[in-house]
């Protein structure tokens, strides 16, 4: 067994088709057909069910697939510090800013302390230029809506990073900006701005399809193709609003905010995703740190945490050029209120609450010369 056996069974796994794996590998499909059969003799097990259009992995192809493609980025890694190109070694992301927010910062750092050789190139893209650059083998991992991946990158394996909500961006002098809470039916013929079919073919149908089960159905009056910082412009020239995701508060201008809907509506999936074929070893590495920041802010509870100077520095790309007043941190209180002392927690502490009950209640038995009640604070 060699290493190129297991090249292209990995490529054939990942591709579901030989022919795909072929042209990918510039081989001919009868050599790469024999080399994988090899292969199965020699392991003694059917790896592939071949189809009549597309193979598929048995139970023991599984298996052996996830071990290939350990041994192939070890191998490659091994080559790699061999020959002395760690030292040069470039880790290609795509992503969108807005579906990183509060993550990508803290595992970039935690990325860069491991690995100082690995110069890490970030590539703030629209969902069309990440397919476009995936597909031309230009990114080592990718970040972006589930709903630009659904119809796949071929060669990708994606895994869901985490789950936003959508909001309703607006200016803050729109008149929905003084409820907490959007109800739905205020999106009936209510003037929107949304991202256009060239950059974003995704998003205009995701709309419709999350309000169609409401029976409303969106009033788009502009659609943008630059990104979000050309849609933030729109929204304060047009006096409108827009249905986004969370994530955007990070880096929206001062003059906007958010709000979230009432009922909520479905949350839009992250998905994360790396080469099938030869994944490059530090990719998986950064991908494990943005899993373990992504959980660690979990655990912290539904609260929303300040945006630090790191992080708008990477993530606030897509702000430039947006106009407003100042491009500071955001200060959202729930889904984006304007606080702008600092972040609030979302609810008050219950336990504080009491005890300040309680303190106010053996004070005024104090006052009128009672005992205080069992349980009760002692006056200050």
């Amino acid at each position: 067994m060699e290493l190129r056996h297991l090249r292209y069974f990995v490529a054939v796994a990942a591709h579901g088709s030989f022919n795909r794996a072929a042209e990918i590998l510039h081989l001919t499909q009868p050599p790469l057909s024999r080399q994988v059969k090899d292969l199965e003799e020699e392991l003694g097990v059917p790896l592939l069910a071949r189809g009549q259009n597309a193979v598929k992995l048995t139970e023991a192809g599984e298996l052996f697939y996830e071990e290939a493609r350990e041994v192939l980025a070890r191998a490659d890694e091994a080559v790699h510090r061999v020959r002395g190109e760690a030292r040069s070694e470039t880790l290609r992301v795509g992503y969108a800013p807005s579906m990183t927010a509060g993550v990508m910062p803290a595992a970039l750092e935690k990325f860069q302390s491991a690995t100082p050789r690995v110069r890490i190139e970030l590539a703030d893209l629209s969902s069309r230029e990440i397919n476009e650059l995936a597909n031309e083998g230009r990114l080592d991992l990718v970040i972006s809506p589930g709903i630009s991946v659904t119809k796949g990158i071929p060669g990708f394996q994606w895994t869901e990073l985490r789950r936003l909500q959508p909001v309703l961006v607006m200016p803050e002098t729109h008149p929905l900006a003084k409820l907490k809470r959007i109800p739905l039916m205020r999106l009936r013929e209510l003037p929107l701005i949304g991202l256009a079919k060239g950059n974003y073919p995704e998003y205009v149908p995701h709309v419709r399809g999350m309000l169609k089960p409401f029976r409303i159905s969106p009033r788009f009056v502009s659609l943008v193709n630059d990104g979000v910082s050309t849609l933030f412009t729109e929204l304060e020239a047009h006096h409108a609003a827009a249905i986004l995701t969370e994530g955007i508060i990070s880096i929206m201008p001062r003059t906007l905010v958010a709000r979230a809907f009432a009922p909520m509506l479905p949350s839009a999936s992250v998905m994360i995703g790396l080469p099938a074929s030869r994944p490059n070893s530090h990719a998986e590495t950064f991908a494990r740190m943005l899993f373990e920041e992504v959980r660690r802010r979990e655990k912290c509870g539904p609260r929303m945490t300040q945006i630090t100077p790191m992080e708008r520095g990477i993530l606030g790309k897509a702000a430039k050029g947006a106009k407003g007043k100042g491009d500071g941190p955001r200060t959202p209180n729930t889904f984006g209120g304007t606080g702008r002392q600092g972040m609030r927690m979302e609810g008050r502490n219950l336990a504080a609450k009491r005890r300040r009950v309680s303190q106010k209640v053996a004070l005024a038995q104090a006052r009128s010369g009672q005992a205080p009640a069992l349980g009760s604070a002692p006056s200050p």
